[in-house]
């Protein structure tokens, strides 16, 4: 097995009484598409930045395409791209120049007709920044993240604050980039956005890595069973919804009883007969297939976003 291209064992970083990220630790191989998954502040940024050499860590081993990003900052800087979480650019920098100035950095780059027409931005290349919206500001950020063709892509929070129709745009590049067997690494808190674009994912809370795998082994947590969402006239009371027939999990999340039940059929029909002997009445009831919010919430007891 060849060694993989990115490498983190136990990282920690602090911030004065701040214990960012604690012990991480994970691998990604090349070609791969990695995600971390967690809520805000749960040490996500703290983590690709120490990879990025943006931040010091305060311990554990770091290796990102050989090298490590303290003692090796300029060679690494060569082989990597970045979008980081919030790009900002002069008001009055053109989109050509933008890409000619970042291209000039490198001895490796990628012609800039070639990004300005895979990124979609040919007929703003004598736009200043200013005019852009925000997707096309985040294209060009993911165009300026490629100029040196890098071995490995750091994403952060790529599509926080777009509107669902940019963010599928953004979706699809770098579902084109997955498809070229390009090096990604990504955080998002987005669940479908790690569903949809990560071949592997680590799922990250107060500095943490609380599980990883593919979504797939990830879901398969909740293997055979549904999530049934229930709002009640009346909360029941503690644990009473847990002694329904088929639930194997139950907990209350502001208002809405999440129910995890092996069959679903048996579990409403018990849920319709504890409503009607204790004089409550049904709101709503959704069902859904478990998805990997079930595995963090299975984990930790409260939503993704909370």
């Amino acid at each position: 097995m060849p060694n993989p291209i990115l490498q983190v064992e136990n990282l920690e970083k602090r911030y004065e009484d701040v214990h960012a990220v604690r012990g991480v630790s994970f691998s990604v191989e090349e070609g791969e598409v990695f995600g971390l998954l967690g809520p805000n502040g749960a040490g996500k940024t703290s983590t690709i930045e120490i990879l990025e050499g943006l931040r010091v860590a305060d311990g554990g081993r770091v290796s990102v395409c050989g090298f490590d990003p303290q003692k090796n900052p300029n060679e690494l800087k060569r082989e990597i791209g970045a979008a980081l979480q919030s790009t900002s650019l002069p008001d009055k920098i053109r989109v050509s120049e933008a890409l000619r100035l970042f291209a000039s950095f490198y001895h490796r780059r990628r012609k800039s007709e070639d990004l300005l027409k895979r990124f979609g931005l040919e007929e703003k290349r004598n736009a200043f920044y200013s005019q852009l919206s925000g997707g096309q500001k985040q294209r060009l950020a993911l165009a300026i993240a490629l100029v040196n063709d890098p071995k490995v892509l750091f994403l952060d929070e790529p599509t926080a604050g777009l509107d669902p129709q940019v963010r599928r745009e953004i979706y699809d590049i770098i579902e084109e980039l997955r498809r070229d067997k390009k090096t990604i690494v990504l955080t998002t808190h987005y669940i479908e956005e790690a569903e949809r674009l990560c071949d592997r994912v680590a799922i990250v809370d107060h500095g943490k890595v609380i599980a990883e795998g593919t979504p797939r082994e990830l879901k398969q947590r909740s293997a055979n069973t549904a999530r049934v969402e229930v709002r009640l006239a009346k909360q029941a009371e503690n644990g009473t919804l847990r002694s329904l027939e088929g639930v194997v999990d139950a907990r209350e999340i502001d208002g809405v009883h999440v129910l995890h039940c092996q069959h679903t059929a048996p579990t409403i029909v018990s849920l319709v007969k504890h409503l009607e002997a204790t004089g409550n009445e049904l709101v709503s009831l959704e069902i859904a297939t478990p998805s990997l919010e079930d595995v963090f919430i299975e984990l930790t007891g409260r939503r993704l976003r909370d």
